[in-house]
C-alpha cells in the first residue's frame, strides 16, 4: 500500500505541472546509447525550473526544456554498473515518472538505470545456480510490537541440503535505505550466486533488516540513541528470529556483521560489543567510528586478546566520499596505532552501490575461510 501511495504521489506532482498520459506514452527514459551515455527525459510543460541528479556525481544538473515540454539532458559515457538518480520538478523531488524499476528509500523515492557490461560482470546475473531471497514479517518485542520486513538471502542448494547448516552474516543498509536495497541495487544475491559458483564464497545465510530502529530523521540521545536501540533489535528480536527458522551454524566464528554508511557504522558498535557472538565484521564508507577509543579502550589497550577474537575486520572507502573518507582513514590509522589486526581499503569511488558493489566482491570471499583466519591469527 505505501508503494503504491508514493508512486500516487509522484504522479500527482507531475500532473500538477503538465504532465499528460500522452506525453508518458511517448516517452523514453532513460535511454541507454551504444557508447554508454544515457539520455533522461521528463515531461512538464508547465514547470519552470528541472534539475537532474545521479548517484554517479556531487553536483545537481540543470535539463533543458524542448518545445514540446519534454526536459531532457545527456550524461556520460558512464562506466557499466547500476545507478540512481531522480529530478527535481519546481522544487519537488520526484523518481522517473515513465521508469517502472524504483529505488524505495525510507522517505522518498529514486529510480534505476542500469548501463550494461558488454559481457555479464560478477554483479549481473550469470547462468549459474541461483540462491533465494525470501521477506520475513517479524513482531518485534523489543520495537512496541511493530511488525518488520527481515529479507533473508540463503545460497543454491539450501533447500536440497537438508542436513546442513550455514554461516551467517547480518548485512546493514545506510541511513535512509531500505533493506530491499541490497538486493534491488547491490544485487547482493548475484554477486553471491556467482562467486559461489566460481567457488570462491563460502556458501552463507545473509539477513538484512531495517536499520531505522527510531523513526526515520530522529537519532535519539544517549543512551537510547537508533544505533543502541537497533542493537536490541538485532540480538533480541532478529537474531533469534533468523537462527530459528533458517538452518544457521552455532559459534561467534561462523557469525559476521557488515554495512554501509550508517550500517557501517551500526556493524562496528555491534562487532566491538559483542566479540564473544561475532567473529568478523565489514564496514563500507562509514563516517568514522569516534566510540572506539572511549568506549572500547579496554580492547585496543590488550592487542594480542583482541586480536585473537577477530577473524576477519575490513574497512573501505571511497576516495571521493568527502562525508566518510576522513573518518574511514582515521579509524583504520586508530587500529593501526594500537596494532589491531584489520584491512584498510581505500579506492576510487563514490558514496554508492557502484563502489559497494564492488567492496562486497572483495569482502564476501573473505568471510569464513579456515586458511584466512589462520593465517590472520599468525
Amino acid at each position: 500500500m505505501k508503494d503504491a501511495l508514493m508512486l500516487f504521489a509522484v504522479f500527482l506532482a507531475c500532473a500538477g505541472n503538465g504532465f499528460s498520459q500522452n506525453a508518458s506514452a511517448a516517452l523514453v527514459s532513460p535511454e541507454v546509447h551504444a557508447d554508454r551515455t544515457v539520455t533522461f527525459r521528463i515531461a512538464a510543460p508547465k514547470a519552470s525550473d528541472v534539475t537532474f541528479k545521479g548517484d554517479w556525481h556531487d553536483d545537481t544538473k540543470r535539463m533543458e526544456k524542448g518545445p514540446d515540454g519534454i526536459w531532457s539532458i545527456t550524461v556520460g559515457p558512464l562506466a557499466p554498473s547500476t545507478y540512481i538518480y531522480g529530478f527535481t520538478v519546481d522544487g519537488v523531488a520526484i523518481a522517473d515518472p515513465v521508469n517502472p524499476r524504483i529505488k524505495l528509500r525510507a522517505r522518498t523515492s529514486g529510480s534505476l538505470v542500469e548501463v550494461p557490461a558488454a559481457a555479464p560482470s560478477l554483479q549481473e546475473p550469470r547462468d549459474v545456480p541461483h540462491g533465494a531471497v525470501e521477506i520475513n514479517w517479524q513482531k518485534s518485542s523489543v520495537l512496541g510490537g511493530e511488525t518488520r520486513a527481515i529479507w533473508i538471502y540463503t545460497p543454491p542448494g539450501y533447500t536440497e541440503e537438508t542436513s546442513r547448516r550455514y554461516p551467517v552474516l547480518y548485512l546493514l543498509h545506510g541511513n535512509n535505505d531500505r533493506p530491499a536495497g541490497w538486493v534491488d541495487v547491490g544485487n547482493l544475491n548475484f554477486i553471491a550466486d556467482n562467486l559461489i559458483a566460481e567457488r570462491r564464497m563460502v556458501p552463507m545465510v545473509m539477513v538484512m533488516p531495517f536499520g531505522h530502529a527510531l523513526p526515520y530523521g530522529e537519532r535519539g540521545q544517549p543512551p537510547r540513541t537508533n544505533t543502541t536501540v537497533f542493537e536490541a533489535y538485532l540480538l533480541q528480536d532478529v537474531m533469534p528470529f533468523a537462527e530459528g527458522k533458517y538452518r544457521i551454524a552455532a559459534g561467534r566464528e561462523l557469525h559476521a556483521v557488515a554495512g554501509m554508511s550508517m550500517g557501517a557504522e551500526q556493524s562496528l558498535e555491534i562487532f566491538f560489543n559483542h566479540l564473544d557472538r561475532f567473529g568478523s565484521a565489514g564496514a563500507m564508507s562509514p563516517a568514522g567510528f569516534r566510540a572506539i577509543e572511549t568506549d572500547h579502550a579496554a580492547l585496543l589497550a590488550d592487542p594480542k586478546g583482541t586480536n585473537a577474537k577477530i577473524d576477519v575486520l575490513w574497512i573501505g572507502c571511497g576516495r571521493q566520499d568527502p562525508g566518510h573518507f576522513s573518518g574511514s582513514q582515521q579509524l583504520a590509522d586508530v587500529l593501526a596505532a594500537h596494532q589491531i589486526r584489520h584491512t584498510w581499503r581505500p579506492t576510487d569511488g563514490m558514496h554508492n552501490y557502484a563502489l559497494w558493489r564492488d567492496q562486497l566482491v572483495e569482502f564476501l570471499p573473505l568471510l569464513f575461510q579456515p586458511a584466512t583466519a589462520q593465517a590472520q591469527r599468525m
